[in-house]
Parts: structure tokens; sequence; C-alpha cells
């Protein structure tokens, strides 16, 4: 009797998962949890972005980085100078030439021992190529794409953005679709920014005349403030404090009530932010981001606590966007949208509509099928086919899944799955019967020999659908996540709770079974 009752509540709770989903209105009155099924951008209509991963960039940047690297290698005073000239970055990677004969099998050794086997070095006389190995660039790439992936989902959640799709594609795409999102403008400004945040001391020994020619003294750059990019800034190249150690920011207002945006960095940012601040004190240093100087204070005194404080004229929305992109951090490689489409709600709501009616035929026609052909047990299954389509949406809205058109296509597979799974136990009972089995031994007969086989096929189904999800993308894994939640509750209720019925209407009791006995007549 307990495991009856436990199989009706279960049902219950299935079924009152899916009521904030039938009736919107009814939300209020549930708890949270209890929330309505998300719809897809192609049900709800919204925006849809396909980004190009400019990897090409991000490879450029590291030939730089591997260009320091060997300059430094090559000049290391612990291990000795070894004289070189023409030092330079080209196609192949970064070239070199060793002034002696005698030094080109020790400058070799030096840089694969800093360099270690992400680089490939040949030699053609005193003349050296370092470059990157094939396998070192694709583990970049690869690398370069999870990132961006990760960042531009981080920035899209940071802006409250309900169950946006985010994917590969393609080896150098990403494709976001973000249901209910009928302006993507501001939310194409935030993710395609790269947001390099860095800290610069101010060169103040440059002159006017220089920053007017505009030719910067080595290890010096010319940068634009973001407010104003004809006022040019001279900073020196070295970063001294960088924002990957940034840990958090927010908007906030400083006390003229001006929007600003606060930092807090990690424990090797605080380190470095307090050595600056100390060190440096009266002197000016420049708060970059992506090339754009957003503000150049003087350093009043230390800041030992890793906590600062960015103003720059901001916006309040201005500074929340900031905020946003500081803390998700910066993108690995530029990000470049190649294709935008805005899918109108109208369309969504004309797949509904159209999804309705031909849910409501379909159902119809199967209930009235199985009433007609089991009878009493033919409307056992039609109330276990109707709590299963309701335990499905309920579930899906739990677990926060988006329903999608091919999600739809799920469902109906699901409710065909569900009827075969009923008629496999009726049929196997009126076999029973036909071989002079009593009625209430048949059913129990008729429900533990079924249940094998219709467990290897929900089973089955259930393989499929993860192979999908874990293979597939977009729609296909809507579709899949659908179909597994349908595997689960037509398992649940075609075999417990349709057992429940049979047995509350037989009662204990060896009643004859009217669909058998009219058919053998």
């Amino acid at each position: 009797m307990l495991k009856k009752l436990a199989i009706i509540l279960i049902s219950v709770f299935g079924i009152l998962l899916a009521v904030p989903t039938l009736f919107s209105n009814t939300a209020s009155y549930f708890p949270s949890w209890m929330h309505p099924i998300s719809l897809g951008l192609d049900l709800k209509g919204g925006a849809q972005l396909l980004l190009e991963v400019n990897t090409d960039v991000m490879l450029k940047e590291k030939s730089v980085q591997l260009y320091d690297e060997v300059r430094s290698a090559m000049i290391d005073r612990n291990k000795g100078v070894i004289r070189f000239s023409e030092l330079r970055n080209n196609d192949q990677g970064v070239s070199l030439i060793v002034r002696e004969d005698k030094e080109v099998s020790k400058a070799k050794g030096r840089l694969k021992s800093v360099l270690g086997n992400n680089v490939d070095i040949d030699s053609s006389g005193k003349s050296l190529t370092v470059s990157y190995t094939n396998k070192a660039r694709e583990e970049m790439i690869s690398d370069a794409m999870n990132r961006s992936i990760e960042i531009v989902r981080r920035r899209i959640d940071a802006l409250g953005t309900k169950e946006p799709s985010i994917q590969s594609q393609g080896g150098k795409y990403i494709l976001v679709q973000l249901p209910g999102v009928d302006n993507p403008e501001r939310i194409k400004e935030l993710i395609g920014k790269t947001a390099k945040m860095s800290f610069h001391l101010v060169n103040e020994n440059v002159t006017s005349e220089q920053l007017q020619s505009g030719r910067a003294p080595s290890g010096t750059m010319f940068l634009q403030y973001l407010d104003n990019p004809n006022q040019l800034v001279p900073v020196y190249s070295r970063v001294e404090v960088s924002g990957d150690s940034l840990k958090n920011s927010q908007a906030d207002f400083d006390q003229n009530n001006m929007p600003v945006v606060t930092t807090e960095f990690d424990a090797s940012g605080t380190r470095r932010f307090a050595k600056l601040t100390t060190e440096h004190v009266n002197e000016r240093f420049a708060i970059v981001l992506d090339d754009k100087v957003l503000s150049a204070p003087t350093i009043r005194e230390p800041i030992p606590g890793g906590r600062g404080q960015i103003s720059g004229g901001f916006t309040l929305q201005g500074a929340k966007d900031l905020a946003v992109l500081l803390r998700s951090g910066a993108l690995p490689a530029p990000l470049e949208v190649i294709e935008e489409r805005t899918v109108g709600a109208g369309l969504g709501a004309d797949t509904i509509a159209a999804g309705k009616i031909g849910s409501i035929v379909g159902v119809t026609l199967i209930l009235v099928f199985m009433a007609l052909l089991y009878g009493v047990f033919g409307v056992f299954a039609d109330i276990v086919l109707i709590v299963n389509l309701l335990m499905i949406i309920g579930v899906s809205a739990l677990f926060g899944a988006t329903l999608t058109l091919p999600g739809i296509a799920g469902i109906v597979l699901t409710l065909g799955m569900a009827v075969d799974a009923n008629i496999l136990p009726f049929e196997r009972i009126r076999d029973e019967i036909r071989e002079g089995v009593p009625s209430l031994r048949a059913v129990d007969y008729g429900f533990v020999r079924s249940t094998k086989t219709v467990m290897d096929g929900e089973l089955t189904n259930l393989i499929c659908a993860l192979i999908l999800f874990q293979f597939g993308a977009g729609p296909i894994r809507g579709f899949a996540v659908t179909l597994s939640i349908g595997v689960m509750t037509t398992l649940f209720t075609c075999l417990l709770l349709t057992r429940v019925f049979v047995d509350w209407y037989m009662n204990g009791k060896n009643k004859k079974i009217g669909y058998i006995h009219n058919k053998n007549k």
C-alpha cells in the first residue's frame, strides 16, 4: 500500500510541476523553483548571432610574446649573453642571426630549454628560426575557442538574458541564440569587446613636440583617451599590473555620487599593485582598456589592499557594462559578428498554435483508439498517457530545459512509445487469459513478463538520446533532452502507475476483463 501511495504522490508532484507552464497566471502561487518551462528561439522569437573567433590576431600576439621570450633567453646574464643580431618577427616565427659560429648550438640548446617542446628551432648556418609547432598552434586555437565561449557565456549571463544557447560551430565560429531579445545591439557591443585591461606608468619625460609628431620614444606608446580621442597619453609599454589579476569588479558611486567601477585584485595582483603604488607615489599611471586610456590618475598614497576605483565620466549603465566586461575576463582573440538574425515572436506563436492543434488531434485519436480497443484498461492507459505528458513538461521545467520545436517532436515521439509500453502488458494479459489463466493471475503475469521488453525498448531509446546529446548541437540536443526525460517518465507511468490503476480495479478479485472476453466472442 505504501508503494502505491508513493507512486500516486510522485505522479501528483509531476503534474503540479507542469501547472505554472500550462497556466502562467498561477506561477506566483508556487515556489520560485517551480517555474514555467522556457521557450527556445524558434518558439519565443529572439536574436541569433554567428561570431567568428579571429585566431589570426591571437597567433600574432603569441608571436610577439615568442619574440620577447627569445630575446630574454639570449641575453640572460645569469647564464651568459649570446650575441645575436637581426631579431625580428616573420610569417614563420621569430628569426635571428647568432654572431659566432661556435655559439649556434649553445643558442639552440638554451632556446629549447627555455621554450620547451612547444617550438621548433630550425637552423641554416648562423641563422635560427623559432616557431610554434603545429600541435602547439592547434592547442592555442582550441584553448582560445573554449575560453571565448566561456567568456561570452559569462558576459551574457551577467546581463540577465534568460536561457541563452552558446555553442561552437565549425572550429572557429560561435553560435549565440538569445530567446526573447528583440534588440541585440547592446549585447553585440559587449560580447565583441576584447576587454584587455592593464596598468602602465605614464612617461612624463615625453615632450609636447614628440606627442604632436606621433613618434614615441623607445619603450613608450601613445594611446588615446577613451572619452577624448584627440588627446594622447604617453605610457610605458611595460605592463605593471595585468587585468588577468582582477578578481572582481562592480559598478558603484564615488563620494560625489558619480558612477565609478570598483576593482579587487587577487593575491598576486594585490602584491604587484601595492608595489606599483608604493614605489611611484606622486607619479601618474594609466588604466588601459583595449588600447584606450580610461583614466590616468596620480598615485597619492600606497594602496596595499588590492582594491581600486576607476573613474572616467561613466554613465551608470556604462559603469555596469565595464564591470561586466572586467569581471568576465578578457577575450583571448577578437570576435567578429558575421551573421545576425532576428526571429519574430509571431513566427513562434504560429508554431505553438500549429503544435497545439497537431498535439490535440494526435492525442485525441490515441485516447479514442485505446479506449475502444482495451475498454476500461484503455481508459487507464489514457489517464496514464496524460499524466506522462504533464510530467514531461513539469520535469523539463524543473531542470531548466528549454522547449524548442525539436523538443516538441521529442514529446510526440515519447507519447507514441508510451502507448506501445501500455499495449505490451495488455496484449500479454490477453495471451495469458487465452491460455486459461485466471484474470487476476493473468494481470500479474502480463505486467511482470512484459516489463523486460518495455525496459529494453526504452533503455535503447535512452542510449540513443544520450549519444545525440553528447555529439549533437542546438536543435538535436533539444530533441535529445526531451526524449531522455520522456523515457524516464514513460518507464515510471507505464510500469508503475498503470499497474496501480489496474490493481485497484481488480481489487484482489478474479474479475472478468471485458475487452478480453468480448474479443474472444
